[in-house]
């Protein structure tokens, strides 16, 4: 495996490029190719620009013979994703007067089984499969809950954007509810308690956008994370800590 120090690099060269882009530019709205002649594994070794570091955390999980095996849907978080988290472990390990980890070896095998199974799902659900979500009216649109690999509880929805144009002759504009391109949705539960007061608009978990939906591998189906907008684990101290508190392993 290449030096962690190279992917942080690389990590902040993408996202210097990525800000400097449109909303159109880095969302998917699904013109891509669906079938793929390959395991979901296969599909991941055919992109190591995106998923070199997530293969070799999955290889630590054992978790590689589910995606080789398995029927299953795989939310991937691309490499950026994994990095944030990992980076916060080392800024973690540096304030505590620890060595940083230069391989994902390091951290525990069952670590990085809890947060990798956050993403993976039995069976083959493609995006239509899923119920409408919407952020802002969840009592009408509330998505749906799925036990993921491990048993945890997520939530999955499709968002159905609105449509707004401009209206020429009176210089407001127009919007027509749900009428817009659809993007999917995985989302971590919260479990912290709600005070009363902000329950109605409170968004009672932490949303994931796809970028890329329904590659349909031969055992499953890939949706791929939109990584400017996610942290590997959801929150990404979350990992760091119990990656910290548990101990990171020595390099070998």
């Amino acid at each position: 495996m290449k030096k962690i120090w190279k992917y942080t690099f690389l990590l902040l060269m993408a996202v210097s490029l990525f800000s400097a882009c449109k909303k159109e530019d880095y969302i998917d709205t699904g013109v891509h190719e669906a079938k793929f002649n390959g395991t979901i594994w296969n599909y991941l070794e055919s992109r190591p620009d995106l998923f070199d570091t997530l293969m070799v955390a999955l290889k630590v999980a054992k978790l590689d013979a589910v995606l080789k095996n398995d029927e299953v849907t795989f939310f991937a978080p691309p490499d950026p994703c994994v990095l944030k988290s990992v980076w916060l472990l080392n800024q973690q390990l540096f304030r505590s007067g620890q060595d940083s980890i230069t391989k994902l070896e390091q951290i525990r095998p069952d670590v990085w089984r809890k947060y990798l199974s956050r993403y993976i799902f039995k069976g083959k659900n493609v995006a239509k499969d899923y119920r409408q979500i919407d952020t802002l009216n969840l009592a009408a649109f509330p998505g749906g809950v799925y036990k993921n690999l491990d048993g945890g509880d997520m939530n999955i929805g499709v968002l159905y954007n609105d449509v707004v144009s401009k209206n020429e002759s009176s210089g407001g504009t127009q919007v027509i509810k749900y009428a817009g391109y659809r993007q999917l949705y995985l989302n971590y539960p919260y479990s912290m308690s709600v005070p009363d007061e902000i329950k109605d608009y409170f968004v009672p978990f932490i949303t994931a956008p796809v970028a890329t939906s329904d590659i349909q591998p031969t055992n499953g189906v890939l949706h791929v994370l939109q990584f400017s907008k996610h942290a590997f684990g959801f929150q990404n101290y979350e990992f760091a800590n119990e990656a910290y508190l548990l101990g990171v392993l020595p390099k070998k």
